[in-house]
């Protein structure tokens, strides 16, 4: 158990994720945030003064990372300083919050995990969907295996990302979005990985664009193969003309599940429809399908008590290899095996 009692945190990023980070960290009675960075600095002493937050802020991430009062960052940054962003932070002995995409590059995905291994900071990577209220009514099902073993498992990430986004404006430029997975896809590929706790072993996927305006194609479909000989198919579409929508659907041995309904033969002898739990879906709108809450008390939890996270860096890079092994597949029109080379 560590002996602090309250931890300062850095954030780098002012953006509405950022907000969502600090409002967290505020609602922690073991958090105090004391710096935050954005790459103009107007925007992040208006993020401060916005919360009446006493914090240094400025237009130098790196005044974050080496600020002595720091000892959680935040990286709320856009995708491509992450990586930078992370090493960084890990070589400075600070535990790290991470927004996805972690990394656009294998490579720079390795070099943040040598980084965090050779420090031995606490992380967490913010695919924030572990708390949603559904993931766990869903995780707790599985727990008790309630269909019994998963044999084919399919997750849709469908969220059109347009002009009425801040984010667009960026998000469609090859350089910084990558792909329709790494931009916000890999949601769908965490969650596919997260219940079903298989590893992959093999990929295969096609992709397409209609608006042009974005430098890569933003809908993408991909079909896995598992270790274990399972089989699934995870899809991503963000140029899609409708409210957003995040399936889940996993067959198993002994039942079903499809979204908030579950059909039991285990838990519900003589069912004979799919019974309906009332819960907070992923796409409900609620704010708690993004509850950021949740995963920065996780994070102190795991500080407090020197535990690694069920969604740390190096589970998180699990689910980014499949995503580079996807974007691979759609690119050169052939299966990809995993690991990566």
């Amino acid at each position: 158990m560590s002996g602090k009692e309250k931890f300062g945190v850095g954030i780098i990023g002012a953006g509405w994720v950022a907000e969502e980070h600090l409002k967290a960290y505020m609602a922690s009675p073991y958090c105090e945030v004391v710096a935050i960075a954005s790459r103009s600095g107007t925007s992040a002493r208006a993020l401060a003064e916005r919360y009446e937050v006493e914090a240094k802020t400025g237009d130098d991430w790196q005044e974050v990372i080496s600020h002595p009062g720091v000892d959680i960052v935040s990286v709320c940054s856009p995708p491509n300083f992450h990586a930078d962003q992370t090493v960084a932070a890990a070589e400075a002995g600070k535990h790290i919050l991470i927004e996805k995409a972690v990394a656009l590059s294998l490579e720079d995905l390795r070099r943040m995990v040598e980084a965090v291994d050779r420090s031995g900071v606490k992380t967490v990577v913010s695919f924030v969907l572990r708390w949603n209220p559904l993931f766990d009514c869903l995780h707790a099902l599985l727990d008790q295996n309630a269909i019994g073993g998963i044999f084919y498992a399919e997750v849709d990430y469908w969220h059109g990302i347009g002009p009425w986004y801040k984010q667009y404006a960026w998000n469609i430029r090859k350089e910084i979005g990558v792909s329709s997975l790494l931009s916000a896809g890999c949601h769908a590929v965490d969650a596919i990985r997260y219940f079903t706790g298989k590893d992959v072993a093999e990929v295969f996927a096609y992709s397409t664009k209609v608006w042009q305006e974005y430098e890569y194609d933003p809908t993408m479909t991909g079909v896995l193969r598992f270790t274990d000989g399972t089989i699934g198919k995870v899809s991503s579409s963000l140029e899609c003309t409708m409210p957003y929508q995040f399936n889940i659907n996993l067959l198993g041995e002994e039942g079903a599940v499809r979204n908030n309904r579950v059909f039991s033969k285990k838990m519900f002898p003589g069912q004979t429809g799919f019974a309906e739990i009332p819960t907070i879906l992923p796409d409900s709108g609620d704010v708690s399908h993004h509850p950021f809450q949740g995963e920065i008390d996780h994070l102190v939890d795991c500080i407090r008590n020197d535990a690694e996270s069920h969604v740390n860096l190096a589970d998180a890079a699990k689910t980014h290899e499949i995503v580079f092994a996807l974007d691979r597949s759609a690119a050169e029109g052939r299966p990809v095996q995993l690991p990566l080379d």
